[in-house]
């Protein structure tokens, strides 16, 4: 695991992948910007739910728990957001490019189509958030938090790349047995990449080092199947 992700981030000075560097932070900065947004229109009924003749300081202080609370649920929902994403747009790309430098005996992919590659996404999504929402109690609990946050996004965002990667060369039955066989390894994997889906910036180049990551893996678990 720390081989492919070394490897990975070797691979981030290739040309190829830094035309993708780029698309990959203007996507995820507008990924952040898009669920801060939504995360603020959601929150203003904090304020409003506070009762006629609430004193001055008591308003501001919701004011500014409610713009942490914005906040806090854009960066909640951020990986998985923006892997389920951008696993549509680059895993291709970015897979592609891994498998030219380190196995080029490898034949041609199987291509997915874009309503497939859009479906997956949403459904992905969906997930991220619905779950992610469920364990806001959890993350307001200290060093508890980390743990879950970790564990939970960890789990989501090995699993997202696991099946965009595998299903490129195997079909989804296959790609299905492989993960559970080896789900433990992919899901360690996928731990340190949600921890650094959470740090400011450095998460916006999380996306295609996941993506990269995960093909070394897939490919060594295929080959030792």
């Amino acid at each position: 695991m720390i081989a492919a992700f070394a490897r990975s981030i070797v691979q981030l000075g290739d040309p190829a992948l830094r035309r993708l560097f780029w698309a990959s932070l203007a996507l995820g900065a507008l990924c952040f910007v898009a669920l801060l947004a939504a995360a603020w229109f959601a929150l203003p009924w904090l304020e409003a739910a506070l009762p006629a003749g609430t004193p001055g300081w008591l308003a501001a202080a919701a004011q500014v728990v409610a713009a942490g609370g914005a906040v806090l649920l854009a960066v909640v929902m951020f990986p998985g957001t923006v892997i389920a994403i951008q696993s549509a747009l680059f895993v291709e790309p970015v897979s592609a490019a891994v498998e030219r430098r380190h196995y080029p005996d490898l034949p041609a992919p199987r291509a997915a189509g874009a309503g497939e590659q859009a479906a997956i996404a949403l459904r992905q999504v969906g997930v991220a958030i619905g779950l992610n929402l469920l364990a806001l109690p959890v993350y307001l609990v200290p060093v508890v938090n980390v743990a879950a946050f970790a564990a939970l996004n960890g789990y989501l965002l090995s699993r997202d790349l696991f099946f965009a990667v595998a299903t490129r060369r195997m079909d989804r039955a296959a790609a299905t047995r492989l993960w559970r066989a080896r789900r433990r390894r992919f899901w360690a994997a996928g731990i340190p990449l949600a921890l650094l889906m959470a740090v400011p910036v450095a998460n916006l180049a999380g996306p295609l080092l996941g993506a990269a990551a995960m093909t070394h893996l897939v490919e060594a678990a295929r080959r030792a199947a």
